[in-house]
């Protein structure tokens, strides 16, 4: 299912989900708390089924050989283009960058791209990446449930 936002800056809407990852100990410190990471594609309108049945049928299921922890995902209309927005959750940086380098350079991974850039054209425009840490004021909040 996507849900379609319409008027809703990715940030905001990462701000909305994100109100609170991090615990807080007794002491005040921050313990450890996972890092997220808000992607961004652009999309466009011709071709934006091929691109969901891409990302449904297999980006998402490779990216779980490797251990990507998708939170959710979703369509969005920003200014003057159409956008698949997703969040992760990592255990950390490190782990975050190496599974990204595994996941671009997987043969399966690559094959489909090419398949489907073929039969499809372009299916993704600009491609925008943050790293989300959560402050150590922010309070807790299970994402997944």
């Amino acid at each position: 299912m996507v849900l379609v936002l319409k008027s809703i800056s990715p940030f905001v809407l990462a701000a909305l989900l994100l109100t609170g990852c991090a615990a807080r100990a007794e002491d005040g410190t921050q313990s450890r708390t996972p890092v997220h990471q808000l992607r961004i594609y652009e999309i466009f309108d011709n071709n934006k089924a091929a691109f969901h049945q891409r990302f449904a049928d297999h980006a998402a299921r490779i990216m779980t050989k490797y251990d990507f922890k998708i939170v959710a995902m979703w369509e969005s209309r920003f200014e003057d283009r159409t956008e698949f927005v997703y969040l992760l959750e990592w255990p950390d940086e490190q782990t975050m960058k190496a599974r990204w380098s595994e996941f671009m350079a997987d043969e399966e991974w690559s094959a489909i791209k090419k398949k489907t850039g073929a039969a499809h054209g372009t299916l993704v425009g600009a491609i925008e990446d943050r790293t989300l840490k959560a402050t150590y004021y922010s309070p807790r909040m299970n994402l997944l449930n």
